[in-house]
């Protein structure tokens, strides 16, 4: 394993160790978010920078413009790739604005990804209520048609974990049946689905074009929530079903942090990178480059570090 067996350089950041490397293992967050509670957009630069992250796919959250994080994107263009934002009030309450905004955005040439559409979302406290949308929507075909007309990969934010009984079998169905529908096109499954390792082995095999984006499995972030994550950790390491099943898909896991909230930039930022970069000594290295940045660089045409 190349990015374990070279000589490394330990840092402490804000008092956790990240290992730097020969082959400088680095990062693409091909999923994350900011509200408008960071006031300090230079802040995310700072946090990849620190923790060895070359670009991060962004999206504006709450009253954050999303002319923000197009500006972003124009400033620092080999940093941050600036998504479409679809979630919101005009998405949930099917508001024919939700349409033509997205149509413009799309056509603004400003973004070069889109961010997660919200297929089931549960209920999280006072910041987030439920969304539940069919995949047969109107709502998600717009996303679907941009996706495709871009060739931008589609997020779904569907919590099956949050799902029961006869909803969980018809929604896992039509997930199925809309992946199939668009075989050449990629798909990607926010918080694994929140599905297990028996769960995401099946799809694996049956499903080509579906991939699975880990933000939000780490025990940094799962200790202190109270929201069904997928576990994908023991103490700091990866499980050994899902190792199992990284090296079997290697390129179809993608890394991913989701921050949205101020914490998230700044207390957990890098205590989730230390937590991951631990976890991936245990993996071959290819595998590892892959599911670190490979994978993103691959399906968002994005350039690999210089």
């Amino acid at each position: 394993m190349k990015h374990t067996l070279q000589v490394c350089l330990l840092l402490f950041i804000g008092g956790f160790p990240l290992w730097l490397t020969a082959t400088e293992l680095y990062f693409v967050d091909a999923h994350s978010q900011v509200d408008h509670e960071v006031g300090d957009l230079a802040l995310i630069l700072r946090r990849m920078d620190a923790a060895g992250v070359d670009k991060t796919i962004l999206a504006s959250r709450g009253r954050r413009p999303h002319a923000d994080i197009a500006n972003m994107a124009a400033m620092y263009p080999e940093r941050i790739v600036a998504a479409i934002r679809t979630k919101g009030g005009v998405y949930r309450q099917n508001n024919p604005k939700f349409y033509k905004k997205l149509r413009r955005r799309v056509n603004s040439g400003n973004y070069s990804a889109m961010a997660e559409v919200l297929i089931y979302h549960a209920q999280k406290g006072n910041k987030a209520e439920e969304v539940d949308v069919p995949l047969t929507d109107p709502r998600v075909d717009a996303v679907l048609q941009a996706c495709l007309e871009k060739g931008w990969p589609m997020y779904l934010h569907i919590e099956f974990a949050s799902l029961h009984g006869d909803k969980r079998r018809q929604t896992m169905q039509a997930l199925e049946r809309f992946v199939d529908a668009q075989p050449a096109h990629p798909f990607v499954l926010t918080h694994m689905g929140q599905l297990n390792s028996d769960e995401a082995g099946p799809l694996l095999e049956r499903h080509n074009n579906l991939y699975f984006m880990v933000a939000h499995t780490n025990p940094v972030i799962t200790r202190q929530s109270n929201q069904p994550w997928t576990e994908m950790f023991s103490g700091d390491f990866l499980k050994d079903d899902w190792k199992q099943l990284m090296r079997q898909y290697p390129e179809r896991f993608i890394f991913a942090l989701d921050n949205v909230w101020q914490r998230h930039w700044q207390e957990f930022y890098i205590p989730q990178m230390a937590v991951w970069r631990k976890a991936l000594a245990e993996l071959p290295d290819e595998v590892a480059h892959k599911f670190a940045h490979g994978n993103a660089e691959r399906l968002w045409r994005l350039s690999p570090q210089r």
